[in-house]
């Protein structure tokens, strides 16, 4: 009866059900918090391998795409999202939360640490932007919206200011990678946006964390 059911939801309920799915297995599988390789390894599994293959079963596209209007959306988004790390790496929240995992600024230590986090970020977008976003694109612009829920939901241990912006964040990835039927403006953004976040963290900051603070000092949660 249950597989009965199953084969008459539509493409979208499907994948609402498997992202609701993969959210169980992804909280289910622990891994060590300062193993950023086994990380990297469950998230292209659960986010990566599974969403994939579901798509490939169905005929559907995730969004894994790339001509001249994705590749000038990318560089667009990845432009305006840079002042933000920029800003951020400047707060004290934020300056004692990253690196999320060991690393240092010896080439030797941090390319192969910004090499396995672009893949945590890439998995992520597959999934948040891939599954939930490019991949039901069938439903219309609303589209956008579906997975900022689920994505606060997995930023509940981040520092207070970037659990408030991940929701807007979700929202404008979403709506580029929507107009771009493709999820390579928001993995270009996250990836190399985590990179930055970390090299810029693990110097001093450039700008005044008094100064910046006082700039976001409306904000409702600490900085």
């Amino acid at each position: 009866m249950i597989r009965t059911r199953l084969s008459r939801l539509s493409w979208v309920h499907r994948s609402l059900l498997a992202g609701l799915v993969l959210t169980v297995v992804w909280t289910a599988w622990t891994v060590p918090t300062d193993d950023l390789r086994a990380r990297a390894v469950r998230d292209s599994v659960v986010f990566v391998l599974l969403p994939s293959l579901l798509a490939l079963t169905h005929g559907r596209d995730l969004g894994w795409r790339l001509d001249w209007r994705v590749a000038r959306n990318t560089l667009l988004l990845a432009a305006f999202v840079c002042p933000f790390y920029l800003v951020g790496s400047s707060l004290p929240t934020i300056r004692a939360y990253y690196p999320m995992w060991e690393t240092n600024t010896a080439l030797a230590a941090f390319l192969p640490h910004a090499l396995a986090q672009f893949v945590v970020a890439a998995a992520a977008e597959t999934y948040y932007r891939g599954l939930l976003c490019v991949g039901v694109r069938d439903i219309g612009f609303k589209s956008v919206f579906i997975s900022p829920v689920v994505y606060a939901f997995h930023h509940l241990s981040k520092p207070p200011v970037e659990l408030l912006l991940s929701g807007p964040a979700d929202v404008l990835f979403g709506a580029v990678d929507y107009r771009s039927r493709s999820i390579v403006p928001s993995v270009v953004a996250h990836g190399f946006g985590l990179a930055l976040l970390d090299w810029l963290v693990l110097h001093p900051p450039l700008l005044s964390p008094e100064l910046v603070v006082g700039w976001l000092s409306w904000l409702p949660v600490p900085l």
